[in-house]
């Protein structure tokens, strides 16, 4: 069964930072000696992020980079050997950021959309960086108005894909019920898990990761011209486990890449594609556009090469990475966002990539 995209809408919170900053950052809180400080920058320098949004004001973030000022924050590094907050401390300031983030994303869905808060019938919302029990979705009940039957999903810790689960929830939720209408959440707060200290396996993450939220507004497809969810699929790739890591440990949560990710995703993603299509009709070669999930400049550079594909057709991916970082399961609904309101030809196919290492598709016909 197909299902209409009827809006989608996409919030940063107020700070942007260039990677200048970001580079200041990394050396105050991560860097032991001049030479971890270079090592930083080139790693910067090398990210395909060019500046990001961050939940920290900005008083708060020049006393937790540069020492200066007397904003009271518990993220400011005491010594080489501090870890960082707590994990209870920085799970204090999700629950206070991300309701209202998420929050304004929603409003620009809905008012895209044209359906009004009380014909929401189900809330999906997908997070890997923060819970809470009252939570983000109960929040958003509150502060949108929804009613108080709407039903409720949560994906949680699917990582970079997790937008693409709740997709598939989404479209499995309106094929149950015809006349539901499907708002869908995704709001990560990953600067709040900033790995302090001088630990090479966490370093990638630090300069790829971000804050957003993305929301979209699903329902029955109408017979108008729109964009409509088609197919979903998913793959774990053989014996990569140990690729991608996600763990909650005592000083934030925990994001390991392996190098071996790249290659990985160059092996496995072309023959499971080629399965996954067939059963659409379709051939990679039939595919007009790509949302693919800009997990850092060297995954774009291993699915096109796989692929086949031009550079170009991950321009809008490698534009988001630039402009806004890797705010995890968020950032392929930002690429949606701008892909749908080009209105980009179609077949389009969404990929991400998550701890598994699995990857998630969506197509949209």
């Amino acid at each position: 069964m197909h299902v209409e995209l009827l809006g989608i809408g996409t919030a940063t919170p107020p700070l942007r930072i260039e990677r200048s900053e970001s580079i200041d950052a990394a050396r105050a809180l991560c860097a032991e000696d001049d030479d971890h400080g270079e090592l930083l920058a080139s790693l910067y320098r090398q990210s395909g992020v060019d500046a990001r949004h961050v939940v920290y004001g900005r008083e708060e973030f020049r006393r937790i980079v540069h020492g200066e000022g007397d904003c009271d924050t518990p993220f400011v590094r005491d010594g080489v050997d501090d870890p960082g907050p707590t994990t209870a401390v920085r799970m204090e300031r999700f629950e206070a950021e991300a309701t209202p983030l998420a929050e304004r994303a929603c409003r620009i869905a809905l008012e895209r959309s044209g359906v009004p808060p009380g014909a929401i019938t189900h809330l999906v919302t997908v997070s890997c960086t923060g819970f809470a029990a009252p939570g983000v979705d109960l929040g958003l009940m509150e502060k949108l108005g929804l009613g108080p039957t709407v039903e409720r999903t949560h994906v949680g810790f699917m990582g970079c894909h997790g937008s693409l689960n709740g997709l598939r929830v989404a479209r499995g939720l309106i094929a149950a019920e015809p006349d539901a209408r499907v708002l869908l959440c995704s709001v990560e707060l990953c600067s709040l898990h900033y790995s302090y200290g001088w630990n090479p396996r966490r370093m990638v993450g630090n300069a790829l990761f971000a804050d957003g939220a993305a929301a979209v507004v699903l329902g029955p497809d109408s017979g108008r011209p729109a964009w409509r969810l088609a197919a979903n699929g998913a793959c774990l790739f053989p014996g990569s486990e140990s690729a991608m890591a996600w763990y909650v440990r005592d000083h934030g949560f925990e994001m390991t890449l392996s190098t071996r990710v790249p290659g990985l995703i160059q092996k496995h993603v072309g023959p499971w594609l080629d399965s996954w299509l067939a059963r659409s009709g379709l051939t990679v070669a039939d595919v007009a556009s790509w949302a693919v999930h800009p997990g850092g400049p060297r995954v774009l550079s291993c699915v096109t090469e796989a692929l086949s594909l031009p550079p170009e057709a991950v321009a809008t991916s490698r534009s988001i990475l630039s402009r806004y970082g890797n705010m995890s399961s968020a950032t392929v609904l930002f690429i949606l966002d701008e892909l749908t309101r080009a209105d980009a030809p179609r077949p389009c196919v969404a990929l991400g990539f998550g701890p598994g290492l699995a990857a998630e598709g969506a197509l949209f016909r």
